[in-house]
């Protein structure tokens, strides 16, 4: 008999496989990627930054995301200027105890974000209230407001100037799709800054 926990394993390595592939031919979902990383290379270019936040797994992809690009991805390069806002546990313990939770993002984007900035919001359901609340606070400040979230409409979706919406209901698989695709913008983006190799 064959064992469940490997039947369960395959299941789910065939259901990364297929968000994988379907992202891929997703033109709509590719164009977005690109655009993203246009963006993100035009403020950095003008001497601006890239500030990140999201929730449980997404504030992980948040600190993933900057870190490539503070550090590197693929090739040897400059620094680029990319913070997490998710993890300066005295300023989200302190806003959050003041202010409430739905107000720990946004408060440090007042403080930190400038125009022409980017700002990413990480959100696999796309409705967490600090997410919609730090997009309001981004776009009052003129900041490029981007959401990586799933493909149906959402509370994110009116407040984004760009959206990476994920053709799939799994929130892991949501998640997968999202960091698989930051890792192909933080490359574009040393590409345009830094010319770097291609992948393959």
């Amino acid at each position: 008999m064959a064992d469940p926990r490997q039947e369960a394993v395959v299941a789910y390595f065939r259901r990364s496989q297929q968000a994988v592939e379907h992202a891929s031919a997703d033109s709509k979902f590719v164009a977005a990627t690109l655009a993203i990383a246009g963006r993100i290379a035009a403020s950095l270019k003008n001497g601006g930054k890239v500030l990140l936040a999201g929730n449980g797994g997404s504030a992980a992809d948040a600190q993933h995301i900057a870190s490539e690009l503070v550090g590197r991805l693929v090739n040897d390069r400059a620094p680029l200027a990319a913070i997490a806002l998710t993890t300066d546990t005295s300023a989200l313990t302190a806003i959050s105890n003041d202010y409430g939770f739905d107000q720990a993002f946004a408060r440090q984007l007042r403080a930190l974000g400038r125009k022409g900035d980017v700002f990413v919001a990480i959100s696999t359901s796309g409705r967490s209230p600090n997410m919609v609340a730090a997009l309001k606070a981004a776009r009052e400040l003129g900041l490029v407001t981007v959401g990586f979230t799933k493909d149906a409409p959402t509370a994110m979706h009116p407040l984004c100037d760009l959206v990476l919406a994920v053709p799939s209901e799994e929130t892991a698989l949501i998640q997968q799709i999202h960091i698989t695709a930051a890792h192909a913008i933080c490359h574009l983006v040393e590409q345009e800054l830094f010319g770097t190799a291609k992948w393959g």
